[in-house]
């Protein structure tokens, strides 16, 4: 009889513990609104990656609406927008170490700002310091017929990054530095 009731006082604790684990894996098992995304793509032997969130459409107006002009930007959705380079790149002449970076922009409606800084462990671009930045540059987006619906990233084999959403385009080339 003891033992019976010592194991009855540890039945509403196992009822709490199985309660609490199905909530937590029945919230890790829904899809993300912004599900996650990553390219890769080697270049004249560097390698070369970005994983990225992917936010969609959903009938809003997106640059100058969701995403305005002339403020930072994650670059997708959820965390922030990682780019990984096996060895040293060339961005619009400038080298880039081999390492992951946070991948920031800063849209217009003429010219958009690219940002790689240091911190790449980010959520979103809340806690966006300029002092970590390590490479910025200009490049000017280009409009398109096409509606992309969901934010997706390209590389190409000859080392061509693009972004396209909505209909706009951004693209910028990199290059080995060596």
């Amino acid at each position: 009889m003891k033992s019976i009731r010592r194991i009855s006082k540890y039945i509403p604790l196992v009822g709490i513990l199985i309660l609490f684990t199905t909530s937590a894996c029945q919230g890790q098992m829904k899809k993300r609104k912004s599900p996650m995304d990553s390219v890769q793509q080697t270049i004249q032997g560097v390698e070369l990656g970005i994983t990225y969130s992917q936010p969609s459409k959903r009938g809003r107006a997106i640059f100058g609406g969701l995403v305005p002009y002339g403020k930072v930007w994650r670059t997708g959705a959820n965390e922030a927008t990682v780019l990984e380079v096996s060895q040293a790149i060339k961005m619009k002449g400038q080298t880039l170490a081999p390492g992951q970076y946070a991948l920031f922009t800063i849209p217009g409606k003429e010219q958009w700002t690219v940002i790689l800084n240091s911190v790449h462990n980010q959520w979103g671009a809340y806690n966006y310091d300029e002092s970590k930045d390590v490479l910025r540059f200009q490049v000017k987006p280009q409009s398109t017929e096409e509606v992309q619906e969901e934010m997706r990233f390209s590389i190409s084999k000859e080392g061509k990054i693009k972004l396209h959403w909505d209909t706009t385009v951004v693209s910028f080339q990199v290059k080995p530095a060596a």
